[in-house]
């Protein structure tokens, strides 16, 4: 048996990179899994569906089952016809992971409009949507009194936690990402729904450039394999992980790090009102936890 025998997952972004992979070892898993992908470039330019055919053919080859589904997720209809297709075609959904993306990486003084609205739309409304379809079917059920199991996986990111030059559209969106994720692990936790993400390091079309040479495979254990981050991704989406929700995982490799969120680094109390200059003396009692390699960073 495997650990996720008899569920039925959605992998959005899934012909290609991570998502190809977490769509494949999911369905090793016992999973029936909906592909989605618009076959876009990195860019978010085009539309092919051959990338998600070849995924639902390799995952049939496997022994199990699955289907193509080329909606636009961050569009409010394409993310319910995404969900109604799982429904209608495997008669539940169980699993929901949100991987789709797009990059357009550019200085904040150099970006256009475009540049902005499209990563933040693809990005953040593109888990948003489909998490509200699938939480609308959830609590549907859940008010019938049927018993299952639900699961959200996101994809946030590194920059979304920490910030990267030359990245503000993409680090917004992943930062939105994160505190979705909590938003929705508070919401969906009484229906039973467990919401989590991931802060992947690994070789995609969208890191190429990023991690350049220090990405390229080499021979022993591959720390850029999409596939390490799938190993996280399946296990959360099962009925193992019960218990975790709220969480961001920063997964590299074989490494894994269980992430706290924001939380203090110093602090400075009384009680009366503190005046501009006073402030500026207390300056370095306020900051004195801070190291210069985490925000706020000191740019003295």
């Amino acid at each position: 048996m495997g650990m996720l025998d008899g569920k039925v997952a959605i992998v959005t972004g899934a012909g290609r990179g991570i998502g190809r992979e977490e769509a494949l070892l999911m369905a090793s898993l016992g999973a029936k899994v909906i592909v989605n992908d618009v076959g876009a470039s990195v860019k978010g330019e085009g539309g092919d569906k051959h990338p998600a055919e070849e995924v639902v053919e390799l995952i049939k080859a496997g022994g199990s089952d699955g289907a193509v589904n080329a909606s636009d997720v961050s569009s409010w209809q394409g993310a319910k016809d995404l969900v109604a297709q799982a429904v209608d075609t495997f008669g539940q959904l169980d699993i929901l992971v949100n991987n789709a993306g797009i990059l357009r990486d550019k200085m904040s003084f150099n970006m256009e409009e475009s540049d902005w609205d499209d990563v933040i739309r693809v990005h953040l409304k593109g888990h948003f949507a489909p998490s509200h379809h699938a939480a609308v079917h959830w609590r549907a059920r859940a008010k019938a009194g049927e018993t299952f199991t639900g699961r959200i996986v996101n994809t946030s990111s590194e920059s979304g936690l920490f910030g990267n030059a030359g990245q503000a559209n993409y680090a917004a969106a992943k930062g939105g990402i994160a505190s979705l994720t909590w938003v929705l692990a508070r919401e969906l936790g009484r229906y039973g729904i467990n919401v989590n993400s991931i802060s992947p390091r690994a070789r995609t079309r969208m890191t190429e450039d990023l991690f350049g040479e220090m990405a390229k495979a080499e021979e022993g254990f591959d720390k850029f394999d999409p596939r390490n981050v799938a190993q996280l991704v399946a296990f959360l989406a099962s009925d193992e992980a019960a218990d975790i929700s709220g969480q961001n995982f920063i997964v590299y490799g074989g490494d894994i790090w269980a992430m706290g969120g924001h939380h203090v680094v110093g602090e400075i109390h009384r009680d009366s009102m503190w005046t501009p200059g006073e402030l500026a003396a207390a300056k370095g009692e306020l900051f004195k936890g801070v190291s210069s390699g985490v925000p706020p960073f000191n740019i003295a």
